[in-house]
């Protein structure tokens, strides 16, 4: 969230292209922030983009010359993102992919997981924290109203700076006291660590 993460494929992409390779990009059809039929990271820069309502339906794009697989905001595909990156890694193609490691509940965001776990190599960027200025913005802290989103809230739901800001572990809040209480425990163990 805010971290650069669509900045970082975009860049990655550019030098694909200066080496003269041949690139194809994919986003969900659900992520409507953009309108257009491209990806488009915060400062303005964008690539053109396939939308696709499924992850299978990215096979049916790919030609056999295509080198480079481009795919933003993995979080939101469904379970088959997982058999469609092995089907095309197999097939020879590179596959460099965006997206968000936890939701706004600090839980694994959809088969962010099992992705990471395939991955040859994992980037982990982090966001300036909103509410401290910390540079250890790792949580995505949904806003409803300019108040922390309830635990019961939707999981996915589409906005930008306005309905989600990034924040560090001590300023992320949800309204849930569950998630107060497992908090305050990370917060004391992070503590723990650093002085032992």
């Amino acid at each position: 969230m805010s971290c650069g993460k669509t900045e970082e494929l975009l860049r990655r992409l550019r030098r694909a292209v200066i080496a003269g390779k041949k690139i194809k990009v994919f986003s969900p059809l659900l992520d409507t922030r953009v309108l257009a039929d491209c990806i488009e990271s915060r400062n303005g820069s964008r690539s053109d983009a396939l939308k696709v309502r499924n992850a299978r339906e990215i096979l049916d794009y790919i030609n056999d010359d295509d080198q480079i697989i481009a795919i933003d905001e993995l979080q939101f595909f469904d379970e088959e993102i997982i058999k469609v990156i092995r089907t095309l890694v197999a097939n020879g193609k590179k596959v460099i992919g965006a997206g968000l490691e936890l939701d706004f509940k600090e839980e694994p965001f959809g088969c962010m997981p099992q992705l990471m776990c395939y991955a040859d190599k994992i980037d982990k960027l982090s966001a300036i924290c909103m509410k401290c200025g910390s540079e250890h913005g790792v949580r995505t802290q949904r806003l409803i109203d300019g108040v922390p989103a309830d635990v019961n809230s939707p999981l996915i739901m589409i906005g930008g700076d306005e309905t989600y800001e990034a924040r560090c572990i001590n300023c992320y809040e949800i309204n849930n006291e569950f998630h107060s209480i497992k908090g305050t425990i990370e917060s004391k163990r992070k503590q723990e660590f650093v002085m032992n």
